[in-house]
């Protein structure tokens, strides 16, 4: 299919153009992401799942992955968006006037609970109508493979090669799709891998923030179970999020710090969770209303792993996740592998080794035992247990990493830039011998352009879900990482001239 100036790789549709990204298709409501779009989107699923050349796929002959004949049917999910109901049912008429069995949930429920819903019902593929952590203005298509986690591009370039040029209307009533509970299962799963001894024995107070998304009460209910205290933040359905994008980034966290400062004065342990848009992602916050990215987050979990749990594996990393994740694994004698963004490159690795923790910048976070899937949920409840064992403020559990395996600064920028992708290929073309007044010891080229320095790195990459250019950059000192950051974004708006 034809691509247009700005819209490769990024999972938004372009007019009639539909293209599948990092994490799924992508696109503005009424503007691309429209009725008629999610139906061809929809039989061209449907004519993937019925055509027998899928059994050719690398992720079949090489993964080691389940194959389901589209007689296993398919399941249904979708998030609290605007429409997102409308738009699955539209979306599973389609499929159901195609001859195949489809399942839809009957509330809206976080992703992860989903791709669960995959493996435990043994269907054929999982579609879940969110976009995440995008504006709300947009919606979204993730499809999920047989195993339970993102598909791989191969399956999605399979999807759109049968996209046809126009809608199919879908003749079914609603009323004949069969609606299933997918929060029970999956709520059934998350407690075993948790160790309730260590729940239901703290004293912490957890304030647990779903950002207006489908995660909401999910984290919360499972701390009733185990006795636990806790505070719900924006958990109500709100199709604007309040104002801010979905994202469990700190600036825009700003309800969760009020409420954790509101209550550390009654002298009780306190940890903040956060969940984004659809409850596959993660952040944290401290006692102090000091913020925990995802690199800590990850740290936090695989360290509490490994100490905790006497559990061992590979660590699978993102080209932008924290360094860190080399030092713990050097000092743990743990196998590292790095792969570019998009947690579909997580999942292949899943798939073929002894994986113990997946992760990615984005928040986001896999554990052996579960579903090869990113789990708001699960790690919400994780890092409880990892506050309720540690005997300290969080501050003081986060600080001891910092002691452990040096300090780290990390920072993202997005910014809108026109061309975000003839950005990085202009860097990659002639990549510099000094940025920012630093010498660049290597240059990385994996996913977008990355300069190593002494003790940090600069990262210039295009979104594969949005229209932006991110810069991310990790250095040992605050004012390093200003530094780059401000001279980075510069050189991206043509303040400044390449080198």
């Amino acid at each position: 299919m034809a691509e247009k100036r700005g819209s490769r790789g990024s999972g938004r549709g372009s007019g009639s153009e539909i293209k599948f990204g990092t994490d799924g298709w992508r696109a503005g409501i009424a503007r691309d992401f429209t009725f008629d779009n999610v139906a061809r989107v929809a039989k061209a699923t449907a004519e993937f799942l019925l055509n027998s050349k899928r059994k050719d796929l690398a992720i079949y002959r090489d993964w080691g992955s389940p194959y389901r004949s589209a007689t296993c049917g398919v399941v249904v999910g979708y998030d609290m968006r605007f429409l997102s109901r409308e738009f699955a049912h539209h979306f599973a008429r389609v499929l159901h006037d195609s001859g195949i069995p489809v399942s839809i949930s009957s509330a809206p429920i976080p992703t992860p609970a989903l791709s669960y819903a995959v493996v435990d019902r043994n269907a054929a593929a999982g579609i879940m109508f969110t976009a995440s952590h995008n504006p709300p203005t947009d919606n979204g298509i993730k499809y999920k493979a047989e195993y339970g986690g993102s598909a791989p591009g191969e399956v999605t370039t399979e999807v759109e090669s049968f996209l046809p040029k126009t809608a199919s209307v879908p003749r079914s009533p609603e009323s004949a799709l069969q609606k299933i509970d997918i929060r029970g299962p999956f709520l059934k799963k998350v407690r075993t891998l948790v160790d309730p001894a260590s729940l239901t024995a703290s004293p912490v107070h957890v304030v647990v923030d779903s950002m207006y998304g489908s995660a909401q009460g999910y984290v919360a209910q499972l701390l009733d179970e185990y006795g636990l205290t806790h505070t719900q933040v924006r958990s109500r359905r709100d199709v604007l999020f309040g104002g801010k994008k979905p994202e469990p980034i700190e600036k825009n966290l700003v309800p969760l710090r009020a409420v954790i400062a509101s209550l550390r004065r009654r002298g009780k342990p306190l940890l903040g969770v956060v969940t984004d848009g659809d409850g596959d992602r993660i952040s944290a916050m401290d006692e102090k209303g000091g913020f925990i990215d995802a690199h800590r987050t990850f740290a936090l979990i695989l360290r509490h792993l490994v100490e905790e749990r006497g559990l061992r594996g590979a660590v699978v990393k993102s080209f932008n996740l924290t360094d860190m994740a080399q030092d713990i694994c050097r000092e743990y004698g743990l196998p590292l592998i790095e792969v570019p963004v998009g947690f579909k490159h997580a999942v292949e690795q899943i798939l073929k080794k002894d994986v113990l923790v997946a992760a990615e910048e984005s928040g986001s976070i896999a554990i052996r035992g579960h579903i090869p899937e990113r789990d708001g949920v699960l790690h919400s409840l994780l890092l409880t247990e990892i506050a309720a064992t540690a005997g300290r403020p969080m501050s003081e559990v986060v600080d001891k990493l910092y002691t452990d395996f040096g300090p780290r600064v990390y920072r993202r920028h997005d910014i809108e830039v026109e061309g975000q992708l003839e950005v990085v290929s202009r860097l990659l073309a002639d990549p510099p011998e000094r940025f920012g007044g630093k010498r660049v010891l290597a240059v990385e080229t994996m996913d977008g352009l990355k300069l190593r320095f002494d003790h940090g790195w600069l990262l210039f990459r295009a979104s594969g879900t949005e229209p932006i250019l991110r810069l991310y950059c990790e250095m040992e000192e605050k004012k390093d990482v200003d530094s780059l950051l401000e001279e980075a974004e510069r050189l991206a708006r043509g303040e400044l001239p390449l080198w």
